[in-house]
């Protein structure tokens, strides 16, 4: 039986953009984002700034060319992880291996329904940053009931795959995966089925039909479709973001809200009160 990895947490959501400084200054503009730190390299522009306690790594290619017909997507994200049990589970499960640091590791996302799966075995939060005014990301009750947007953290982010059932036990042996719930998601005409890895939900969403979920994956193929957000009062972060001039549009589940990729750098974002799990 294939090893399996109990991530720690998530550390953060990796995403592939276009323009690094303009995005920058997007994300901060319209979700009050906080740059953290910038790591230039050879082959492209990494850099991580964070939103209500979630942080990005944006990774910028510094020519756009090879990424041009897929676009702006998510690449996947990173867990803190034990790296001994990581390399034994990718092992195990005859998983190929994109990029290896030695400290760190990404996995091929043509073997994991679409997604990059990144692993690192430190934590970001408590770090020290030096481009932030106070060393330190701002507090989950500076978020929550100061910053406008009133940001409770990650709830968990949705992934988008052709055969849910399918991921479900690829996460479940490969990751710990608890199944939580499963739903149908009728705005998107598609099956969701919820599981719980460490501090966050995956909502595996597979389309039964015409709609905008087999739209998007006939567009960009399986993978993380969206980051979706905790917040204290939906209809508050409803009124800041249309102050913001964002034209909003449903989330995947009733009440959720989402920022529409069109909008926002060709990344879905969502928001949700209650939780991820689809009613």
């Amino acid at each position: 039986m294939p090893r399996s990895i109990r991530p720690i947490r998530v550390n953060h959501m990796n995403v592939v953009l276009r323009d690094h400084d303009a995005s920058v200054s997007h994300l901060s503009a319209k979700f009050g984002a906080e740059f953290m730190v910038d790591m230039p390299q050879k082959e492209f522009h990494a850099s991580l700034l964070e939103i209500g306690q979630v942080i990005f790594e944006l990774f910028v290619p510094h020519d756009y060319l090879i990424c041009a017909r897929y676009g702006p997507h998510y690449l996947g994200l990173e867990w803190q992880a034990d790296m001994d049990d990581v390399r034994a589970a990718v092992a195990d499960h005859g998983l190929g291996i994109v990029r290896d640091i030695g400290l760190a590791l990404h996995t091929d996302p043509a073997d994991c329904f679409g997604v990059s799966y990144e692993f690192y075995s430190g934590y970001f939060h408590d770090n020290d940053w030096d481009l932030l005014g106070g060393g330190k990301i701002k507090s989950a009750a500076w978020w929550r009931d100061e910053q406008p947007l009133g940001l409770t953290g990650l709830v968990g982010y949705t992934h988008a795959a052709e055969d849910i059932q399918a991921a479900s036990a690829f996460l479940q042996s490969f990751l710990s995966a608890e199944p939580v719930y499963e739903a149908d998601l009728r705005a998107l005409n598609a099956r969701a089925i919820g599981l719980r890895v460490a501090d966050a939900v995956i909502e595996l969403q597979a389309p039964l039909g015409e709609g905008e979920l087999r739209q998007h994956l006939n567009r960009h193929g399986q993978g993380i479709r969206s980051t979706v957000f905790g917040v204290r009062d939906i209809a508050q972060t409803r009124e800041c973001l249309e102050a913001q001039g964002i034209a909003l549009i449903h989330g995947s589940a009733p009440g959720r809200l989402a920022v529409p990729p069109e909008a926002n750098l060709g990344l879905m974002f969502e928001f949700s009160q209650e939780g991820i799990a689809a009613r």
